[in-house]
This record gives C-alpha cells, structure tokens and sequence, in this order.
C-alpha cells in the first residue's frame, strides 16, 4: 500500500474505469454489479478454483453481463441493422424527431 495517494493528490483516475465497483458512489451506495459479484463469490468460496470454475459458471456470465454488456450490445446492434434492412426495403420510415429533420420549436 502506497504512503501517499498520488493520483488522488494530483486529481487524476487512472485505474478506477478497469472495475466499476471501485468508483466512488453517490451518497455510499453499493456498485451497480455489487450483488452480481457477490453472488459469484459465494458460490465459489470453498469450492477450489476448478470446481468453481464448473459449478459457479452461470454466477459468473451474469457478473460479466453486467460489467460489460456485451449481450445487450449484440442486441441493440442486431436491432439498429434489422432497422436499417427496413429502412432500405422501404418497411419502415423513421419519424421526423429521430432524424434529426423536425422544425426547430421556439
């Protein structure tokens, strides 16, 4: 542990965007993905690395899933190019607010 806290000194966060359970949180609430992880970590304490590794797995996904995103990217990118397939087969016309092409309001 280091004596002095240099990047709090300097008023720079070089490490705190790696995990999100370690910014600081309005008004001394838990992380977002805290119960997430805290259930990964019941479940595999006590078990040994490779049995957690089997038995804790889905623990595991829903943690990542929430530290990451990356299903709920996969779908809204699926749903932005079934929007665009519609667009371009002339199924769908997007309303004038999302296009940036509604008349300026006072």
């Amino acid at each position: 542990m280091p004596f002095w806290g240099l990047q709090k000194q300097l008023g720079i966060d070089l490490d705190s965007f790696l995990v999100r359970q370690s910014m600081t949180q309005p008004y001394g609430q838990v992380g977002a993905c805290h119960a997430f992880e805290r259930e990964w970590v019941e479940c595999g304490h006590g078990l040994g690395q490779t049995r957690a590794r089997q038995e804790c797995q889905l623990e595991y996904e829903d943690f990542m899933e929430c530290m990451k995103r990356t299903k709920l990217s996969q779908r809204l990118r699926t749903i932005l190019e079934q929007r665009d397939r519609m667009i371009k087969q002339g199924k769908y016309t997007p309303p004038e607010h999302h296009t940036g092409k509604e008349p300026p309001r006072p």
